[in-house]
């Protein structure tokens, strides 16, 4: 921002200029840093984000896997023009780059180690973590022009690279970026106790685009809808058929990205409880208004008349929007409760830590941000409204909040449900189980009551987040049933309580699992003292799951939970979790040690007239039976050798046997990835070398990547009109 020309290398410094200057620019810096970094977006959620929409001008090196939008970007320029306008021409080559590349960690996906932003209680740096020898690299060379970075005068003695070690020190910049172990066990969870919850599972689809949805119509019809982050909706049929053409398709509307990390897409989707008869549906999804800001929208559509496994793309009646400030952070979850009414579940707008206003948006009732909303979607409101506010919504009366509330103080609740409770006592029926993802210390799982304050920024999990806030207004905050830390997983997603009959022994337990980790648990409530308990979901082994069509690997990241028309369980995963990878798989829960006698679980779906084509379920994942089959061959194929080799005057042709590979009757599929297996994970290389370096730590799929742009077949791009790891 100083214009001023520059003068002749100073005595005290090479290409530093006036002593009087530096000063005027270090109270500048002193006066500004807290601001500077408050809402620093930290990537808190240890997974690479989204690419911004659009390009960055500064800190470019980031701009494919970075936590910068153009406003940060041109925020970071903005403060490096202040810093070099106190150098000469020589100060600027010496130092230059380094000052830049120190300047735009704040962009590093990393920067949650880089800053020490882990651990809330630990104040925040205003410098990022470097690495010993590039540090005192920097301090040799631009040793008078430390203090512009800092603030602090005459800074830049040896205590300086002391300051700006890390604890942890494989995070220090740049070495970060060429560590690719890091990369490689990012969210791997720790063993689980003995004990575990043992199932098997039996994968239900497969090919899917980051599955974030799964949902039934209630229709009788026993139809399954899967949606799709890109904003496409398949319909499944009872025997397991896909319809070629989607249920719905609102990839021009919706606003996502292929980049990992970008939370941004077609987020929910329900039905309307009377759906048989007024044929409405109703979906959440991200988009763009004037002016390319960010939203949230909440629209009903109807399906077609003429095909009921299609929706009218004309039918679209926009409920609700709501501005997002940030592009993470964006809730999703649409529900009916047995009230009838929808509940609608946003998030806290973003970045970190809720820096919107004094208290943040989710402790703010005129924000519709970091809420749970409830409306009527049956009527229209007197003040023009597509939809009508319940009167005996809990903030009706209250002067400054929006009526809509119905619970605030939440902050990025991902995947909901509503438990039908045990269907001979009816317990539990109604309760509203959610997951909220955490900052950067605790997922938890909460119990939705009408008007209740979940504690969202003054608490996270069962302690203080924002201690003064925490002490002075949360004493009535609702507090999680259960809440877990780091070492178990870093970004809870929902799950359900199963009401199911195939699987009595999991009656009444809710199964939930960790995006990031890969973990699936399940809860237990003690109905003498409300406490639950948690117990670990491990998979069964091959004795104890040698049923047709079980399998004992999945894909490691969970993006959902789901139940059918019957009330049986299944989850979504991904082993490549990008909007436009088809990499999602959907799995059905089996219980091998106690499952009920199949008279008893049988229905009659309804039937519905398929005008659309239908394709056969194929799984990919390798079944149990397929596996111990194999192992019966290899045995077999080593007996037959071992008695081959031992025949008299047998020696040499032995040996010519042994030298082949046998065929396999399944040597030509391929192996599923399950949890544990070395997969593609997404790795940044240095700004500046990624193309040149030869160990460049982009691994197989960045590789891959290139050579898809050398060939012309780039990945999709951003459509113009979701999903950094849900923090």
């Amino acid at each position: 921002m100083l214009a001023t020309p520059r003068a002749a290398p100073s005595p005290r410094g090479p290409g530093l200029l006036p002593s009087s200057r530096i000063f005027c620019l270090c109270v500048a810096l002193v006066l500004g840093r807290a601001g500077s970094l408050q809402g620093h977006p930290q990537c808190l959620d240890y997974g690479p984000p989204f690419r911004p929409l659009q390009h960055l001008e500064f800190c470019s090196g980031y701009e494919s896997f970075g936590c910068c939008e153009r406003r940060q970007d041109q925020r970071i320029a903005a403060r490096y023009r202040d810093i070099t306008g106190y150098l000469d021409r020589k100060g600027l080559e010496l130092c230059g780059r380094y000052i830049k590349d120190i300047l735009c960690q704040e962009c590093s996906p990393y920067a949650a180690h880089l800053y020490g932003a882990e651990n809330p209680r630990t104040p925040l740096r205003s410098l990022p973590g470097l690495c010993p020898d590039y540090c005192s690299a920097f301090r040799s060379r631009c040793r008078r022009a430390v203090s512009l970075l800092t603030g602090r005068r005459n800074d830049g003695g040896a205590r300086f690279c002391h300051r700006l070690s890390l604890p942890d020190p494989d995070y220090c910049f740049p070495d970060v970026l060429r560590r690719r172990r890091l990369h490689r066990q990012l969210g791997a969870a720790a063993q689980g106790p003995r004990g575990c919850l043992q199932l098997c599972l039996a994968e239900v689809a497969n090919g899917l685009r980051n599955p974030v949805s799964m949902v039934h119509a209630g229709d009788g019809t026993h139809r399954l809808f899967v949606a799709e982050q890109v904003g496409v909706v398949w319909v499944y049929l009872p025997d397991g058929s896909r319809l070629e053409q989607p249920f719905l398709d609102l990839r021009s509307g919706v606003l996502t990205t292929p980049w990992i990390g970008d939370e941004r897409g077609f987020l929910g989707l329900a039905f309307h409880p009377r759906f048989r008869h007024n044929r409405k549906f109703y979906v959440y999804y991200s988009c763009l208004g004037r002016k390319n800001a960010e939203k949230i929208r909440i629209s009903e559509m109807k399906v077609s008349r003429a095909d009921r496994n299609r929706a009218d793309p004309k039918s679209e009646r926009v409920i609700l929007e709501i501005d997002e400030p940030a592009s993470n952070h964006n809730g999703g979850q649409l529900l009916f409760g047995l009230d009838g009414y929808m509940y609608v579940f946003t998030g806290d707008g973003g970045q970190a830590g809720d820096p919107f206003g004094k208290f943040g948006n989710a402790q703010n009732k005129s924000s519709l941000l970091g809420k749970v909303l409830r409306i009527d979607v049956n009527g229209a409101g007197s003040g023009g409204e597509r939809y009508r506010v319940p009167p005996d919504n809990p903030f009706v009366s209250e002067p400054g909040a929006h009526p809509a509330i119905y619970a605030y103080g939440v902050r990025n609740m991902w995947r909901c449900s509503v438990d039908r409770g045990d269907p001979v006592t009816g317990q539990g029926r109604g309760r509203m189980f959610c997951g909220d993802v955490g900052q950067n210390r605790f997922e938890e799982i909460d119990i939705i009551v009408k008007g209740g304050n979940y504690g969202w920024r003054a608490k996270e999990g069962f302690e203080c987040y924002d201690k003064k806030l925490c002490h002075n207004t949360s004493l009535d905050d609702i507090l999680p049933v259960f809440a877990y830390g780091r070492a178990v997983g870093k970004s809870v997603t929902g799950g359900f309580v199963y009401r199911g009959c195939e699987s009595p022994n999991l009656s009444g337990l809710y199964v939930f699992g960790d995006f990031m980790s890969g973990r699936l648990m399940a809860l237990q409530e003690d109905r003498r003292t409300k406490k639950w308990k948690k117990q670990d979901i491990c998979l069964g082994s091959t004795a104890s799951c040698a049923f047709p069509g079980l399998v004992i690997t999945y894909s490691k990241f969970i993006t959902s939970f789901a139940e059918d028309e019957a009330a049986e369980l299944y989850f979504l995963a991904t082993s490549y979790p990008s909007a436009y990878a088809a990499r999602g798989s959907i799995y059905k829960f089996v219980d091998p040690s106690r499952r009920a006698p199949p008279a008893k679980c049988t229905y009659r779906p309804v039937p519905v007239t398929a005008k659309s084509e239908r394709i056969p379920f194929r799984p990919l994942a390798k079944t149990v039976l397929d596996l111990l089959k194999e192992q019966a061959e290899e045995a077999a194929r080593k007996l037959s050798n071992a008695t081959v080799a031992s025949s008299p005057g047998r020696a040499s042709s032995s040996r010519k046997v042994s030298s082949k590979k046998p065929a396999s009757s399944t040597s030509s599929r391929k192996p599923f990835l399950g949890p544990g297996a070395k997969k593609r994970v997404w790795s940044p290389g240095p700004p500046g070398e990624r193309k040149q370096s030869p160990r460049s730590p982009l691994g197989r799929a960045g590789h891959s990547a290139q050579r898809r742009q050398r060939a012309g077949r780039s990945p999709p791009r951003t459509r113009p009109s979701r999903w950094r790891v849900r923090g």
